[in-house]
This record gives structure tokens, sequence and C-alpha cells, in this order.
């Protein structure tokens, strides 16, 4: 027998989940013959697909189920199942460690919120420890398919755990996995087989899989007048596939527990969307929205949520081919009638069957949303709160879809109180209005308080604010909404809609006017800037930088950089001065004035700090901005 400490997260997990959970305890059960399904499902799969595993069909195998057994009178329960097992190295791997990456960022999160934390632990499928809340010892008997050795694991929960060989009588005849729960004085309580059994119907009752129940049942013995116990296995499941089911025949509660039973998850999902289809192919899809982002989100090992099935046949449930990344937080079921039982992840990269039901889903998930956004705005706040930044990553990606996804995102404005949608934005329009504008670049506050705004605050038409720092690369690629132009207001293009063109003669004759001033700055900044011009946008403030169309901004130069991408080009900014501005007409009042240069200088970091760029020189800035001071004291 050997002693082993557990990981340091899972000494912080166990402490966690027993001292702090104890508002749901009874879904250790769930826990436990989910993992137990899990483990069925892999090998029926290995038994199809790995001539190793398929000549140990008939061990066992070809009749997998899950066995409760109960004894009230000791106060344990065993759960064993007929799966694929594990090795002594699989149990200090699975049960003594924490190897997914990402871990121990989840718990850096943990904030001391009972019922937040608990929703935590189900996303990061720790689920197994949850035992820990009912049990003062557990005993776990393994043996994994294709080996003849049985391996104990025997844990406290609380310091470490024992790992020994276990022979004769003992060991298993056959590859599978039994967990043995020592009740403690909490768990007590789930020592009942009436209990057990409305646990198992209301978490696990749609297992694919049966699950048997064996207890001491009370039965009334006619011949002696007294009731007896008699020993009973009865199957307590329904053990089908749920969502081969008809819609009509689930109830809302059915949903909700199949959701918690397949992700782990302690709140209900926002939405789902059950879809059969019939025709040239045959499939089925479940498809949940769970209520909170999961955590691993945005982070590259992200873990997927869709389970691939075939004719009811577990395949995988990590394949990244099943959905775009963008709708990587949709968990649920896919279940195919016609893909191949053997099919591989390689064949399902180029397979014509996944990609029509990809595609098809896809389309269902979108238009089920918009139906949402349109009748239900209150909940489909929820769901934007959580998933709006992945819509947009659509956007740059999925051209099939990109008008969908225009209609389901939300931005902020200048204009509405919360969020808005384009729609809602182009309904606002002034008659005069020639495109939807959009400021990107830098903070909520920085952007509100943009000097781009200044005119179009003055003209009271509204801006949408683009604060997520992928909204330039997105919407730098989008220039419709519909037959609406979609526009930048720091790019060149947007200032042409500001043009006054009842004057035009009046402008002629200030941007002559303006010409000598404008060289001498052009000539003072030299390759600082690419061209320095009149501005058209600018109202309360003296200067402005701006890029050309098909160029990335300070900002996002300023980002991509810090994102290691060092060889980013340098295109020089315009420089944009407002023409009626007191510094601009004082400098037009006497050109030779000695203090343009300084001032230049300080009309361009001055707009560079206003984009939110970092000067390159610091110091210089600040020697002239103390010689004006100095002048103009």
């Amino acid at each position: 027998m050997s002693k082993q400490q557990f990981q340091t997260e899972v000494s912080q997990l166990l402490h966690l989940i027993v001292h702090s959970l104890y508002s749901h305890p009874e879904i250790f059960l769930r826990e436990l013959i989910s993992n137990s399904s899990d483990a069925l499902d892999k090998l029926r799969h290995l038994t199809l697909v790995d001539e190793k595993y398929k000549a140990l069909v008939g061990d066992g195998i070809d009749s997998p189920r899950i066995d409760l057994e109960l004894n009230e009178e000791a106060k344990t329960l065993t759960i064993s199942d007929t799966g694929i097992g594990m090795s002594e190295e699989d149990l200090v791997s699975h049960l003594g460690t924490i190897a997914r990456s990402g871990t121990k960022n989840f718990l850096s999160q943990l904030s001391g919120d009972d019922r937040k934390d608990s929703n935590l632990i189900g996303q990061f499928g720790v689920g197994f420890y949850s035992v820990f809340m009912v049990a003062d010892k557990v005993e776990v008997t393994s043996r994994k398919a294709g080996e003849d050795k049985t391996f104990r694991w025997t844990s406290d929960g609380k310091t470490g755990f024992d790992i020994e060989e276990v022979t004769g009588a003992a060991a298993r005849s056959s590859a599978g996995t039994t967990v043995l729960i020592h009740f403690n004085e909490e768990g007590s309580q789930y020592a009942n087989s009436y209990r057990l059994q409305e646990i198992v119907k209301k978490y696990s009752n749609h297992i694919a899989f049966p699950i048997f129940l064996t207890y001491d049942k009370s039965e009334w013995n006619a011949e002696k007048k007294e009731s007896e116990k008699k020993r009973v296995t009865e199957q307590v499941n329904a053990a089908s596939a749920m969502w081969q089911r008809s819609k009509s025949e689930l109830t809302d509660e059915d949903y909700k527990e199949f959701y918690k039973s397949i992700t782990g998850d302690w709140e209900d999902p926002l939405f789902w969307f059950h879809t059969r289809a019939e025709g040239n192919l045959e499939y089925t899809t479940l498809f949940y929205i769970p209520a909170k982002a999961p955590m691993d989100l945005y982070q590259v090992d992200y873990k997927t949520g869709v389970k691939l099935y075939v004719k009811r046949v577990f395949i995988m449930d990590d394949s990244k081919e099943l959905l775009p990344p963008y709708l990587r937080f949709v968990r649920g079921i896919i279940d195919s009638e016609d893909l191949p039982l053997n099919v591989s992840r390689e064949i399902l990269q180029q397979n014509r069957i996944l990609t029509t039901i990809k595609t098809a889903s896809v389309k269902k998930i979108l238009s089920e949303l918009k139906s949402i956004s349109e009748n239900d705005k209150e909940k489909y706040a929820k769901f934007i709160a959580e998933y709006n930044r992945p819509l947009k990553e659509g956007l740059y990606g999925d051209f099939a879809n990109r008008e969908t996804l225009l209609e389901l995102i939300r931005f902020k404005s200048t204009r509405a109180e919360g969020l808005t949608s384009l729609a809602e934005a182009k309904s606002r329009m002034q008659p005069e209005q020639k495109a939807l504008y959009y400021i990107t670049g830098g903070t909520e506050n920085m952007l509100r308080n943009s000097p781009l705004l200044e005119i179009y605050k003055k003209k009271d038409i509204e801006v949408l604010i683009l604060d997520d720092d992928i909204d330039e690369i997105v919407f730098s690629t989008i220039d419709k909404y519909g037959d609406t132009d979609l526009k930048a207001v720091n790019k060149g293009a947007a200032s042409e809609d500001l043009k006054d063109e009842t004057a035009p003669e009046k402008a002629a004759e200030k941007a002559e006017a303006l010409k000598p001033l404008l060289e001498k700055i052009k000539a003072t900044l030299g390759d600082a800037v690419k061209e320095v011009r009149p501005s058209a946008r600018l109202a309360d403030s003296p200067s402005v930088i701006v890029s050309d169309e098909d160029e990335p901004s300070a900002r996002m130069r300023q980002m991509m950089r810090a994102m290691g991408q060092k060889e980013m080009p340098e295109p020089s900014p315009t420089l944009e001065i407002n023409p009626d501005h007191e510094i601009i007409q004082k400098l037009l009042a006497d050109p030779s004035n000695g203090r343009v240069e300084d001032a230049a200088w300080l009309l361009f970091d001055q707009a560079l700090l206003l984009e939110g760029v970092p000067l390159k020189d610091p110091a210089t800035f600040v020697q002239r901005l103390n010689r004006v001071l100095n002048q103009s004291i």
C-alpha cells in the first residue's frame, strides 16, 4: 500500500466543498452516476473502433449498466459500473490531482460566496469530490479494460489517499469501477432507498444506461401476517435517450435536469433548443445556453460542451468540429442516424454529413436567439451580458451568418441607456444622417470623452461605443448593416459626411486661409504625420489624429505590439486641426510666431494622449509644455 498526498489544488477544493457547499449535498449521487455513464460511453465507443477493445466484448461489456447497492444498517452505498475502468496511474491522476489547465485560475476566483463558488465547481468538472460532503471515507476499486490488475484508492478527503493492488475475491472480475461510500453523520440521510430513488429520478432519469438499486424492501407476508424485509434489485431510471423523445412528452423540468446531468452545472440553463431533422439526413440536436459563461470561455484550451452520438451511441465529447469556436459556450447533444459508428476525429474534419448538421445547427441556434431577442428582451439581456463578445468573434469568421449576428449583437451608445441593437440605432437616425457611426480604440470612458464625438454631439447624431479590445479588428471588415453604411468616426472617410455642403465657398476660403499654417505644422512634425488638414469633426478641441480606412489606429498598433507582433507597420497618422479653435486662430493671426513649432508638437502629442497612446518622448513633451506655460504667464 502506498500513501500519497493530495495535490495542493485538490486540498483547497476539498476544503471548500466540505465546509461551504452543504446547500446541495444530494448532488454527490448525480456526479458519481454521471462519471459511471461517461465510463460506459467511452468503453462502448472503444469496442466499436479499437481492435484491442473489440476482443473484450462479452466480458460484461456487452450489457452496460450502473448498480447501486445500499446497506442501511452499515450506512454504506456502493456505485458500480462496467465501464472503461482505471489503472493505478489513472487513479492517481484522476482522483489525486487536477490536471486541467485553468484550475488554479478557477481557485483564485473563488469569492467566498458559497452559491457562486458551487457553480464554478460544476463548470470545472471536479464533481467527484462532492462525495466528501456526505462521506467520511470513500473507497474506489477499479480495473481498467484490457488489463488484469485491480487497484483500490481510499481516502477520508482530508490528508491524502492510499492506493493498493487488490487480489483474490476482492478483485474485480471484469473492467469497471466500484465506489464504496461510508456515510458520515450528514450523509446518513441518504442511507435510505426511497431517498436514493428520488434523487436518481430527479437528476439521472435520462442517463442512457439502466441504473439498478439493490436494497432491503419491506413486504407483507400473508402467511405470517407480518412485514418482512426482502433483498431486491430494481431498475430506478427510464434509461432512455431523452433527446429522442418528442418535445410534447417532455416538461421544462425534464430539460433542466437533463442539462444538469450532462454539464454538472448547478443553475438552470437560460434556454434550450430541441430539434429533430428528417429527410435526406436524420439527426436530433438538443442545445442549451448556460446561465453563466463557462470559466474557460476565453482560454485556448477551452473544453467543448457538445456530445456527439451516432444512433444513441456516444462517440466523443471533446471535438471542436461540432460547432464553430464562437459558439463554444453551447452545451448539449448531436445524435446522427447517418454517421458511421467508427467515425474518427480525422474523418469528422472532412465529413460532409457533419458539415451539413453543423451548418444547420448554427442557423438554428442563431435563429432561436433572434426570436428570443424579439420576444423576451429581459431574458435576452441576460444572454448578452454573458455572450456578447463571443458573438462578435463570429462576425470575423462566419460570413454566412454575418447579417444575423449583426442583428444579435448589442452596443453601448451615446444616445441609449444600457445596450442597443443596430436596428434600434438605425431607427433613431437623423434625416440628414448618411451612415451609422461608431468609435473604437479605448476604454468606454476614454471613447465617450473623445474629441472625435464633439461634432456628432453638436448635431445630435448617435455614435456607437465599441470598447471591447476585439471591436476594431472585427468591425474593420464590416462596412454595411443591410443597406446602411457603417463608419468609424476615427477613420478618414467619416469626415466627408460632416462637410457643410450649403456653404462650399466659405469652406474653401477658410481652408485657403489655413493652408500656410498647416504647411508649417507639417514641416515641423515631418514624418511623424502623414498629413495635416482642417477638420470637419471637431467642435471644442483644437486637434485630433485619425487613420486611413485601411490602416489600424494608433491604439490598435499599440495593442498588437503588446500581443507580440513586433513587426507591426508604423504608418503615420493624419493630424486634423480645428480651424475655429481659439489656439488655431491665434496662430493664424501671427504666422511668424516663434511658438508655432512648440504648438505643433503639443497639438500632436495631446491628440495622441486623447487616443490613449503613450508618448515616445514624454520628457521633451514636458519641456515644450513648460516653455509655453512660461511664455503665457
